[in-house]
């Protein structure tokens, strides 16, 4: 039997995130989200204090905590969001937390231009909820500098027959609740534009933190803009571990 996932426009993607933002920690247990897989998420990414980062579908602020820890207030955050109603709870996050280091933006991703090159870019529970998320990875790769990091954590279906099993259930819940396609394969599409990505597992491997560097040599040939695909280059490569 064969599936079909049908994006949602943004403004649906928008509306569903307004009516569930106050139920996010809900959907964390709901989910088996692991517990420290937010942080895990953060340390891929490398940073340093004094960094810049981008997190893209930032959601409520949940990642906030260990980017801050990984920034300091010397660093900048800035958070990007689809949905008003996210952003709210993540600016009352921020005003509580008296974090003056974070800026929030209520924009469409690929249209998102941040103010200075990025040492890392995180998405995290966000890129499957894109249905052009291949063009939002591009445009975040190319505000990358060299030797940046691009974080994609995120669930999906696991392999053998355990995830057959599962997936008309998988595909049920997600049109019902966070609207995140479980049929697209996000490490493959970071293979497009990185020449190798790591990637480690979890829970029956139904959860991964895939990352990747960005080259020196993007900045000098422009490689960083090919076209990402569905499939790896040629010449491409990702290790897989389990955890």
């Amino acid at each position: 039997m064969t599936y079909l996932w049908v994006d949602c426009g943004r403004d649906v993607v928008s509306q569903r995130y307004d009516r569930i933002a106050k139920f996010i920690p809900f959907f964390d247990w709901l989910f088996f989200l692991p517990w420290d897989l937010r942080r895990k998420a953060v340390v891929k990414m490398g940073l340093s204090r004094g960094d810049s980062v981008l997190e893209i579908g930032c959601g409520t602020g949940r990642n906030f905590p260990y980017l801050r820890q990984a920034v300091g207030p010397e660093g900048r955050i800035y958070g990007v969001d689809i949905s008003p109603g996210m952003l709210r709870k993540a600016g009352q996050l921020r005003e509580a937390n008296a974090w003056r280091n974070i800026e929030l933006r209520e924009c469409d991703a690929a249209d998102y231009a941040a103010p200075m090159p990025l040492d890392a870019v995180l998405f995290s529970l966000s890129y499957n909820t894109m249905p052009h998320h291949r063009a939002v990875l591009r445009h975040a790769w190319q505000q990358l500098r060299p030797g940046a990091r691009p974080v994609i954590m995120d669930a999906k279906v696991p392999p053998g027959w355990s995830g057959r099993l599962v997936l008309p259930f998988s595909l049920w819940l997600m049109k019902h609740t966070m609207l995140g396609n479980p049929l697209i394969h996000p490490w493959q599409e970071l293979g497009a534009v990185a020449d190798q990505v790591d990637m480690s597992e979890c829970m029956f491997s139904s959860y991964y933190i895939c990352s990747a560097t960005k080259p020196f040599a993007d900045a000098a040939t422009g490689d960083g803009d090919r076209a990402a695909n569905d499939n790896m280059s040629p010449g491409s490569a990702y290790h897989i571990a389990a955890e």
